[in-house]
């Protein structure tokens, strides 16, 4: 065959995609049947889609993120930026108060009577043991539980604490003034707390939120040693009575504050703090002498156990200068241990109980009758056994026939019925004579504040003249129907032996501040009560009282020294009923009589064992105080002999 009658063999071409496009059959050619006879399905052309409308999509999407995220910044940063940052700054500082170290409180020498020491105030952080913080429920209770039992307190007391009172509620104090041993306690257990919570994620700190705020103690170092003077300081630091109270201002300072960033309960020592110092307080030196207060103050409180006595108190007075160098009270009271405090032993009763002095009050009838000349220590009275005067029958303590007695020997004997008659020689009639003896009272200081300006302090009661009773207009020349406190009773003894001139007490020497400079009291208030003269007389005239066998301040006698003084036994009112019941029994005195330099006075409420009489159970004490005094003081005898006044006469 030749080529050109060969057949043509077809020779595959490249295969093609599936997205090719197949050339339809010539003419002639014919379709390719496929088995079954089926059509193949005929083809469609596929085109790309444009990309530009997502793309529009997902520009416009992102441009909203954008701009939320946008007008979100602008919203803290600019509108509410000072909220947020108030809030951050409410989050993150915390401010502090420091607490000013409180003035001591010493004697006149400088020992200390009242001291602080370091302490701690217990406080938390109310928003530290919610849910949010602490990932438990019963967060504030299992902190409780663990501080109850190191302050003390009630368990459901401290969990009222712990729980925040309002979103803002960032501090609470759980503890005051508590041991820096107690303090130690609660962060060696805090730190523990924290140190497995590190590695126990299932373990929380419930005690992060606590901290504590360096403050102060109050400790009294002579425990109840002038108590009642001293006072003590109160749980939010403040004086609650006496010189703690009456000097609050200058003992407590100033208070400073702290403020720092914290961060889990702890400072964050890189950020700085922002410190206002506190300014501490002033020390406050008083005029008692530390050691004739123990000595007033275990007397009193011996006899009155021996008496069996409501109470009692003693008065020891610097003669030259009003000064008091002791004031004691018993009972008294612990300053450190308030909680086993009798309430009504807490004040100082020397100063706020109010009671009729009995015949130590004749003194300054006396001292008016010389000051007006009515009569002189040697004039005749004579004292019947009864004395008829207004409504009443007048007598003596004791029953006697008439009695001889000079005016000296009045007051020696301590009658009654011989005041009673001397001092209605003091006006033509009783009403100008009670009006004589009025306006002595009142110079001597009765019906008047001390000066001390102690809190609680009684001026006592002293009717005006116009208003004295039938009855008051001759009980009150020997002590009865007037009131006075125990410090102005000194003060009437201290004028008489500083030459007539009343000074007015003074408890307080001055002020220390952090230069350790004094600064003294205010000068006292003088006033001449009485001439030289009548006091140098009357000042004999007690010393009859003591020396001379008739006398019934005998047992006040103080070998090697003159001693002046009188004794007292007055009826007594009952604070309950408001009726006469008991007795007040007392002894007042100064010594050396001839050169006085120092003055105790003794009183003792309602004595039940034993005397009753106030030479029999107060002569003794003024003997051991003064005694005791005198040779602290080193005050030597004088030498002088007694005046030896007589007491009677042969009519």
């Amino acid at each position: 065959m030749s080529d050109r009658e060969a057949p043509r063999r077809r020779v595959p071409g490249p295969a093609r995609s599936g997205n090719a496009v197949r050339r339809r059959p010539g003419p002639g050619a014919h379709p390719v049947r496929r088995p079954g006879g089926a059509r193949p399905p005929a083809q469609q052309t596929l085109r790309l889609g444009s990309p530009r409308p997502r793309l529009r999509m997902v520009s416009l999407m992102l441009t909203l993120v954008l701009l939320a995220f946008v007008v979100r910044l602008l919203q803290v940063q600019a509108v509410d930026a000072s909220a947020y940052a108030a809030r951050a700054e409410q989050n993150r500082y915390v401010v502090h108060t420091l607490t000013a170290d409180r003035g001591r409180i010493t004697d006149r020498s400088g020992v200390a009577l009242a001291v602080s020491e370091d302490a701690y105030d217990i406080t938390a952080d109310p928003t530290m043991f919610t849910r949010k913080q602490l990932k438990i429920d019963d967060g504030p209770e299992q902190a409780a539980a663990l501080l109850a039992p190191i302050l003390g307190q009630d368990q459901a007391t401290l969990v009222h604490k712990l729980r925040p009172r309002n979103k803002n509620s960032r501090y609470t104090r759980l503890a005051n003034r508590q041991t820096p041993q107690v303090w130690k306690q609660i962060k060696d257990l805090r730190n523990t707390l924290a140190t497995k919570a590190q590695t126990d994620n299932n373990t929380a700190n419930v005690l992060a939120g606590v901290f504590a705020d360096p403050s102060s103690q109050r400790v009294y170092p002579g425990g109840d040693l002038a108590a009642g003077t001293l006072g003590w300081v109160n749980a939010d630091g403040q004086g609650g009575g006496g010189i703690e109270q009456e000097l609050n201002k200058q003992l407590s300072g100033k208070d400073g504050k702290i403020r720092y960033a914290q961060s889990g309960g702890r400072e964050v020592p890189t950020v700085g703090s922002n410190e206002t110092p506190a300014v501490p307080g002033s020390d406050v030196e008083l005029t008692i002498d530390r050691d004739i207060q123990w000595a007033a103050q275990k007397a009193i409180t011996e006899q009155v156990r021996r008496s069996d006595a409501d109470r009692g108190y003693v008065v020891v007075q610097d003669t030259r200068t009003g000064q008091i160098l002791a004031m004691a009270n018993a009972p008294g009271f612990d300053p450190n241990n308030l909680s086993k405090a009798d309430a009504e032993a807490m004040g100082n009763a020397a100063l706020q109980d109010a009671y009729e002095p009995g015949s130590t009050a004749k003194v300054m009838s006396m001292a008016a009758v010389l000051q007006e000349n009515a009569a002189t220590p040697l004039t005749h009275v004579v004292v019947p056994n009864r004395l008829h005067r207004g409504d009443r029958l007048f007598q003596d303590d004791v029953d006697h026939d008439t009695w001889y007695l000079t005016l000296n020997g009045v007051l020696a004997k301590s009658s009654n019925i011989g005041t009673i008659l001397a001092t209605g020689q003091l006006g033509r009639t009783q009403s100008e004579a009670n009006k004589v003896l009025y306006s002595y009272l009142r110079k001597f200081g009765i019906g008047s504040y001390t000066g001390l300006g102690f809190p609680g302090e009684t001026p006592g009661i002293l009717a005006p003249y116009q208003k004295w009773s039938t009855s008051q207009q001759y009980t009150i020349p020997f002590g009865q129907g007037f009131s006075i406190n125990a410090v102005q009773a000194a003060s009437v003894y201290s004028t008489i032996a500083n030459g007539g001139v009343r000074i007015e007490p003074t408890l307080v020497r001055g002020t220390k501040g952090p230069d350790g400079r004094l600064t003294p009291a205010p000068k006292p208030k003088e006033t001449r009560v009485v001439s030289d003269r009548t006091a140098a007389t009357v000042a004999q005239m007690l010393e009859s009282v003591v020396d001379d066998e008739q006398g019934t301040g005998i047992k006040a006698r103080i070998p090697g020294y003159n001693v002046a003084g009188k004794t007292g036994t007055a009826n007594r009112v009952d604070p309950a009923t408001g009726k006469y019941r008991g007795y007040t029994s007392s002894f007042a005195g100064f010594a050396p009589a001839d050169n006085p330099r120092i003055t105790v006075y003794c009183a003792i409420q309602n004595a039940t064992s034993g005397s009753y009489y106030g030479g029999q159970i107060c002569g003794p004490i003024y003997k051991q105080v003064m005694e005791f005094a005198l040779k602290t003081l080193q005050v030597p005898p004088t030498g002088a002999q007694p005046a030896n006044l007589p007491v009677d006469y042969k009519p």
